[in-house]
């Protein structure tokens, strides 16, 4: 059913829903997930992937912890690093490559901050037809 997951990280606490949910449906569902993490910053959305900066470093070893993670759970996992602005990145992965899942955690904003912050989770949610699993953030 859920061949091939994609679980979206923003490196913040909130991440930690998802990860554990999707742990559970994996193993359930014998699918392979692929992490896929935007990094957001200046260097990153001007240089793309050609960007070094302490942020991509970061990045890089929190996808890595996480892929580990998964991996010692004897979940079938790969991590990606993709550059920009985080909804329109993870709508062109999906377009691109294709997934039967996209995991998200949200983090719960309300109506007027979605409305000047907009929100990554209704970005993506709307403009992909893959099934979107959203997680609300303890």
């Amino acid at each position: 059913m859920y061949d091939t997951i994609l679980v979206t990280l923003d490196g913040t606490a909130s991440d930690r829903a998802i990860i554990e949910h999707i742990k559970k449906l994996a193993q359930l569902a014998h699918s392979r997930l692929v992490l896929l993490h935007v990094a957001d910053g200046w260097a990153a959305r001007t240089y793309g992937r050609d960007a070094v900066s302490p942020e991509i470093a970061e990045d890089t070893a929190y996808l890595e912890k996480v892929l580990g993670e998964f991996q010692s759970a004897g979940i079938s996992a790969q991590a990606e690093l993709a550059y920009g602005e985080p909804a329109n990145e993870i709508i062109k992965w999906v377009k691109q490559k294709g997934c039967d899942l996209v995991a998200m955690s949200t983090h719960g904003h309300r109506f007027l901050a979605d409305v000047f912050l907009g929100t990554t989770a209704s970005r993506v949610q709307h403009s992909i037809s893959a099934p979107v699993l959203l997680l609300r953030a303890k």
